[in-house]
């Protein structure tokens, strides 16, 4: 499917250079495999959220209380 996308000039230099190099006149291949990434770290992004979120309650008071302030600690400890 045809459509118009707007990029930053360097961007598109970019994309041009990286599809000549790979021996393509145009960049629509060097596009679609961005985009399938992206959308692929989206979904995985998603799933990872999911997965987190469902782990809630499985902490007792205690124990959450006991993680927050270790890592409470931690962070303080980052430079």
């Amino acid at each position: 499917m045809r459509t118009t996308v707007e990029m930053k000039t360097e961007h598109r230099s970019a994309l041009l250079a990286l599809a000549a190099r790979r021996g393509e006149k145009g960049f629509s291949s060097v596009l679609a495999e961005a985009i399938e990434e992206y959308l692929r770290g989206n979904k995985e992004q998603s799933q990872r959220l999911k997965d987190f979120l469902s782990l809630e309650g499985s902490l007792s008071a205690e124990e959450a209380d006991n993680l927050r302030e270790v890592t409470t600690a931690l962070r303080g400890s980052w430079r």
